[in-house]
């Protein structure tokens, strides 16, 4: 496989039919897995390490007792998915269910900040420098160690009051569960950009975005 074996998004949404247990979301194929106990978290945990250093591409693996948070994008290839990141998904997926591992797509999240601006060149930087990230090609920055939220500027003439916002990713599958939540919560509900994403606010005018990887 080379760089160019990037995979097209309308491609992407049939390719996934075959792995079940994976979602892309925020640019990444993701997943969870949980085991019966911290010990085959951490045996699945080696066997996922293992398939990795076969395929020489490498996911980001979150262990927290018997919960394994996974997720795998090609860096090399502009982070965009591709067929390495399908490969190896299909791989773990088969190592996961050999250890009798369940998927839990009901805790698949991505959480990103969002931030109003007029101008997001003068103040990239100082957000760069305060984090420690880096700029990425469409302008927004991330963590180089992966580990904390990507921040994105949302450039419009007239900023929101509440400049920040969050985007809290979670599988279409598993959303409406989320937005039942936030209504039973009587949080107001913006739907007219759904399924992509709904935009609630708080009862203090904060707000959050609920985003789906559908129509994108």
């Amino acid at each position: 496989m080379t760089v160019n074996d990037r995979i097209e998004s309308t491609e992407l949404v049939s390719r996934l039919e075959a792995l079940p247990q994976w979602r892309k979301l925020a640019g990444k194929l993701c997943t969870v897995y949980e085991t019966k106990s911290s010990a085959e978290a951490i045996e699945l945990f080696s066997d996922i390490a293992g398939a990795a250093q076969m395929a020489n591409h490498h996911p980001d693996v979150d262990w927290r007792y018997n919960l394994l948070f996974v997720s795998t994008v090609s860096h090399d290839a502009g982070g965009d998915i591709t067929e390495r990141d399908l490969a190896l998904a299909s791989e773990i997926s088969q190592r996961a269910a050999a250890l009798h591992a369940k998927a839990r797509l009901d805790l698949i999240k991505v959480v990103e900040i969002g931030i109003d601006t007029d101008d997001a060149q003068a103040i990239s930087g100082q957000w760069a420098a305060g984090l420690g990230y880096r700029e990425q090609p469409d302008g927004s920055l991330a963590d180089p160690a992966g580990r904390l939220p990507a921040i994105w500027f949302q450039e419009t003439p007239d900023p929101n009051p509440n400049r920040l916002h969050l985007d809290v990713w979670v599988p279409f599958s598993e959303s409406e569960p989320v937005l039942e939540a936030l209504g039973s919560e009587s949080a107001g509900l913006d739907a007219q950009y759904a399924p992509s994403f709904t935009v609630a606010t708080d009862r203090q005018g904060n707000r959050f975005c609920i985003c789906t990887e559908q129509d994108r």
